[in-house]
């Protein structure tokens, strides 16, 4: 934008024309902005049918093989309840959980097949001959034989019933697991969307510190031409705001960075950016005392019963152990049929019916060591317990006070913004009027930016706070 510069010798004609120049260029950016921040994203109208669109591909192992296949074609704004039902639907690890999970139940099933008899059939069909290579004539038979067997193990010696209950325990195991991960990724698509904030918005107060940085370039510009400033103050002008764009193109690569990030979090498709549209507020404030929400906590995180379940399957594994010492008592049952065919003779068959028994009188100590394995698995589940309930403890309490501090500074920096906004503002009427100094109005714009940062910093660590603390207590669902 050019403007026409008068030089004048007046200096309170002077400051009404840079007052004039100024009022005009600050319309100019503050709209030049505006423009710049809502073309950053695509408005998110349809909610459904964008979250159908971010899927990957169903392939996990396609990859893109061209460069336009993960080149960023658009980028598409979503809030924060969207970005955890992506997550919900596309995050690998909750994916590889979830499989952890039906894995054992399979395991469980495969157990419980013990309690059922085993039963199979085989049979022959043979043709022999002779004279094969001789000359005479050929003589050959055709037989077939055939059985059916059933076996059923009477008595273990607790053996069946423990590993039944191992499997058992190992399904609740991963069903915690499945739980906590649910959890986890929650607060990773929680964090991470403060993060993505947090980084739009510096985008944001960067581009506001380089506007405020031209207005004080003109401003000072404009007085030089009126003959009312020095070359020096252009100078200050000048390298603050090319310190203002150098903050400014480095966020800006933050915030891309934040974005794929994020995104790889969400497994997008390859040629998606992700950007915020949740506007930067408190997500929130917490109601239960310190004492209450420990109590919570206690009752509700899934890795203490989780280390219980680890436990009772080490017990259960100690009696498979122990088992193998004990009597095995089985029970067999089969039943044959022979017959040669175009023999005149009709077919053979019989049956059989058997008790099996079998005793382990010495096996070298092996069954007596995996039983203590298995003890000191006890142990450890006892001692893993035991550390996780006083970390879970110390997790709430420093969430806790990061969030009444977090909540303070929330108060506190609103209003130094308030106080910096005014500051510039008469900064500048001073400098403009010729008893204040570019150094004041320069000092003013940091602290303004500064100020800002700090407001959203205070906002952002708070949700962070409390997504924490949410994800502490957080009830454990019924499967």
């Amino acid at each position: 934008m050019n403007f026409i510069l008068f030089r004048v010798h007046s200096p309170w004609i002077a400051v009404l024309v840079a007052l004039l120049i100024t009022t005009f260029a600050k319309n100019a950016d503050a709209e030049t902005t505006a423009q710049i921040l809502q073309s950053q994203s695509i408005p998110n109208n349809n909610s459904a049918s964008i979250l159908d669109n971010l899927n990957p591909n169903p392939n996990p192992l396609q990859f893109p093989t061209k460069p336009e296949e993960v080149r960023i074609q658009r980028n598409v704004s979503i809030t924060l309840d969207q970005a955890l039902e992506l997550a919900k639907r596309n995050n690998r690890e909750l994916q590889a959980a979830q499989l952890q999970l039906e894995r054992s139940q399979g395991a469980l099933r495969e157990a419980q097949a013990a309690l059922l008899p085993n039963a199979n059939i085989n049979g022959n069909l043979n043709n022999n001959g002779n004279n094969l290579f001789t000359r005479g004539s050929t003589q050959s038979s055709t037989s077939f034989s055939g059985q059916a067997q059933i076996n059923y193990d009477l008595y273990t010696s607790g053996n069946r019933q423990a590993n039944i209950r191992s499997a058992e325990e190992q399904v609740r195991i991963d069903e915690l697991n499945f739980e906590n991960q649910s959890l986890v990724t929650s607060l990773n698509v929680a964090t991470q969307y403060y993060n993505l904030q947090g980084a739009d918005e510096l985008v944001r107060i960067n581009q506001s510190a380089v506007t405020n940085a031209q207005a004080s370039l003109r401003d000072a510009q404009a007085r030089l031409q009126a003959g009312v400033g020095t070359q020096f103050d252009v100078l200050q002008a000048q390298v603050n705001l090319a310190n203002s764009q150098q903050e400014l193109t480095n966020s800006i690569s933050s915030q891309r960075i934040a974005r794929r990030q994020f995104g790889t979090l969400l497994s997008l498709p390859q040629s998606v950016d992700i950007s915020a549209a949740d506007p930067v507020k408190l997500a929130g404030l917490w109601q239960p005392t310190l004492e209450q929400t420990i109590v919570q906590a206690f009752q509700n995180r899934p890795e203490l019963p989780q280390f219980l379940a680890q436990r009772n399957q080490a017990e259960q594994q100690r009696r498979q152990a122990l088992s193998q010492l004990g009597p095995q008592l089985g029970v067999t049952g089969s039943y044959s049929l022979q017959d040669r065919f175009n023999d005149e003779i009709s077919v053979a068959d019989g049956y059989s019916v058997g008790l099996q028994a079998s005793l382990t009188l010495f096996d070298g100590g092996a069954a007596r060591a995996r039983a203590a394995q298995s003890r000191a698995n006890i142990a450890i589940a006892e001692t893993q317990f035991a550390n996780q309930r006083d970390q879970i403890r110390f997790d709430v309490e420093q969430y806790y006070f990061q969030l009444q501090s977090n909540l303070d500074n929330v108060q506190t920096s609103t209003l130094a913004l308030t106080q910096a906004r005014e500051a510039l503002q008469i900064a500048r009427l001073r400098f403009q009027a010729g008893v204040g100094t570019q150094t004041e109005v320069i000092a003013a714009e940091n602290d303004l930016t500064r100020a800002e940062g700090n407001r959203v910093t205070a906002i952002l660590d708070y949700n962070r706070a409390l997504a924490n603390l949410q994800r502490s207590v957080t009830s454990r669902t019924a499967r």
